[in-house]
């Protein structure tokens, strides 16, 4: 079953003298700085809006959500030098918000954002873009439509930074993003996996005989850490990759936004825009992707209840 959540509402006001895109981003801060953070499993990250311009970003890593949480925001205030009497609301998003959903950070106004509607509004907005499936790509993947009316889970999936860290720490022995990134940068995919060409001395319409017909389908004993490395990382984003066009048919959007921790991969960047020729969608990895959810936290207002 889809989630739906119609009209979602973001902080904007009309002006005749600017287009509709320019006031929203301006209005964004107006009274008071907006923070928005995401509060993952064992890293939080943080944003902040202040008459529409986005402040310096930051994160921090903790074991424990709620440590995680109010490390970032007293982190956030002290990097850009502000008071809590400048702070107007906090918003807050992810898998680890229900820990502090009960509780005002520092004292402060805060609300509780549903992770999806998050996802779609910081993808658009990151992206300058008023259509599109964002693709979150985290531990695992949510896959989300949105528009400027609407905003709405389509699927998720598992594949995602934990297949690449568990399957790094079994056939690498590392757990951690940059080593695998490191490594996969010395890596010969050739030696990997089975191509289109290797398997068929005829074109096949559509697809170039580089085109992966079977990830990890070429591996012999004679294949690096670094071939292994970057093996791992082209079948994540693949996977993923593959996934979020069959969304975007489904939807029949014709761009595509990646956000999240994943995409400081560079390797992995670079599989994810080979879908831009293969499959003749726009693929947008925005400045700012890492941060994207919390940017859409920071965006969102809750609906106005009416009065009974």
């Amino acid at each position: 079953m889809f989630l739906q959540k119609e009209k979602p509402n973001i902080a904007r006001q009309d002006s005749q003298a600017m287009t509709g895109e320019e006031a929203r981003r301006r209005s964004v801060g107006a009274s008071g700085v907006l923070i928005g953070l995401d509060v993952g499993g064992s890293i939080t990250k943080i944003v902040g809006f202040r008459e529409g311009r986005l402040l310096k970003e930051t994160l921090v890593k903790a074991s424990d959500p709620v440590a995680s949480a109010y490390g970032a925001l007293g982190k956030f205030m002290i990097v850009n030098e502000l008071r809590l009497d400048q702070v107007e609301a906090v918003r807050i998003t992810g898998v680890g918000a229900s820990y502090v959903e009960d509780s005002e950070l520092l004292e402060l106004p805060s609300v509780v954002v549903p992770e999806f509607d998050a996802v779609g509004l910081g993808g658009l907005y990151t992206a300058g873009v008023d259509r599109a499936v964002v693709v979150s790509m985290g531990t695992g993947t949510s896959f989300v439509y949105a528009d400027e009316g609407s905003i709405r889970h389509i699927i998720g999936s598992g594949v995602g930074g934990g297949t690449l860290l568990g399957l790094g720490h079994v056939m690498l022995h590392v757990r951690d993003f940059e080593s695998i990134n490191e490594m996969s940068l010395e890596g010969n995919l050739q030696k990997i996996d089975l191509s289109i060409g290797d398997i068929s001395r005829n074109d096949i319409p559509g697809l170039s005989a580089e085109t992966t017909a079977s990830n990890f389908g070429k591996v012999d004993d004679r294949v690096t850490q670094s071939d292994l490395a970057l093996g791992i990382v082209n079948m994540v984003f693949q996977s993923v990759g593959t996934a979020a066009v069959l969304a975007a048919r489904l939807e029949e959007a014709d761009k595509i936004i990646f956000t999240g921790n994943l995409l400081r991969i560079e390797r992995g960047r670079a599989v994810l825009k080979c879908f831009a020729d293969l499959y003749g969608v726009e693929i947008v990895i925005p400045e700012h992707a890492e941060f994207a959810t919390a940017i859409g936290a920071a965006l969102y207002e809750p609906p106005v209840v009416p009065c009974q």
